[in-house]
């Protein structure tokens, strides 16, 4: 089974198998470089990378290099991750490639086996998609204000993402450019201006804590159904506490509302990405019932793959 056709079935049939909230297999894009390898059994391998170059000043360099290349592994059913990373490696060596740069590959979390090729080619699990199910949760004794941020809350707002911006930066892919202040600002003023689900968490009158979401819909034809189950989910992309109240149980409140809030929306889960090897977060978020369900896999700069 050579055909693109072929692997991409046999791949969905292997990712079935590995995990049952794993959407299928997605097709190939058209318009990116092909690498392919032959395996000793005579299999063949193959692997689509797209290059993309994100404009200086958009939000996008925050979480991500300025220049990327991607690989849409096709393996079907073969353990012939390996050999298609040594084919990747080969490719990059053909292009020019600076210090702004990674390679980046999304696969299932619970295939052991490639992420063993994925180490031994340099790459790093820096980021994990992990998702919740919808189900009942016991509440959770208040001892916060929590409420739907407004317009007028673009300052606080502004320093909770920023604080969690920062954070994120020791432990994760996001990067504190220059302009970060100013692209956030712009970008959540926006965001409140459209009343997204974003919601302040205070005490005495004082924002303490921050959640940053958004209803995303996996349908087929979406950028999400790559990713998910089909249906409406929640996404948390940013919860934030301020440094010194962190550890007392406001995030586990404020979550708990959201939860509760964007169930209310119809949504049958919710998901968000965090980083393994950030010590908070790596606890907190499967304590909210959250498990891993893809593990981007990065190394930077680009010609670091090995």
């Amino acid at each position: 089974m050579t055909s693109a056709r072929g692997l991409v079935a046999a791949q969905s049939a292997r990712f079935a198998s590995l995990d049952p909230l794993l959407p299928p297999a997605a097709e190939p894009p058209v318009d990116g470089h092909v690498v392919t390898a032959a395996l000793p059994d005579g299999a063949r391998v193959a692997g689509v990378v797209s290059h993309q170059s994100f404009e200086p000043h958009s939000i996008t360099r925050l979480w991500s290099a300025a220049e990327v290349w991607e690989l849409l592994p096709l393996v079907g059913t073969a353990q012939g991750m390996d050999a298609l990373l040594t084919r990747w490696r080969e490719h990059l060596d053909t292009q020019e490639i600076g210090e702004d740069t990674a390679c980046v590959v999304h696969w299932p979390s619970r295939d052991t086996v490639a992420a063993r090729a994925f180490l031994d080619h340099g790459l790093v699990p820096l980021s994990v998609l992990g998702v919740r199910l919808r189900a009942p949760q016991p509440p959770l004794p208040r001892t916060l204000t929590i409420r739907r941020a407004t317009p007028h809350d673009l300052e606080p707002v502004l320093e909770l993402s920023l604080a969690e911006l920062e954070y994120s930066s020791s432990v994760g892919s996001t990067v504190v450019r220059p302009d970060a202040a100013a692209v956030k600002r712009h970008a959540l003023a926006e965001r409140l201006a459209n009343a997204s689900p974003i919601w302040l968490a205070e005490r005495d009158g004082i924002a303490v804590a921050l959640a940053e979401c958004a209803i995303v819909s996996s349908e087929p034809g979406t950028a999400a159904a790559v990713r998910l189950p089909r249906g409406r989910w929640g996404y948390v992309n940013c919860v934030s506490v301020l440094p010194g109240a962190r550890g007392s149980g406001i995030g586990q409140q404020l979550v708990a509302h959201v939860h509760q809030e964007l169930h209310r929306m119809g949504t049958v889960g919710t998901y968000l990405y965090y980083n393994p090897p950030n010590p908070l977060s790596s606890v907190f978020w499967p304590r909210q019932g959250y498990r891993p369900l893809w593990t981007v896999w990065e190394v930077r700069p680009a010609s670091a793959l090995r």
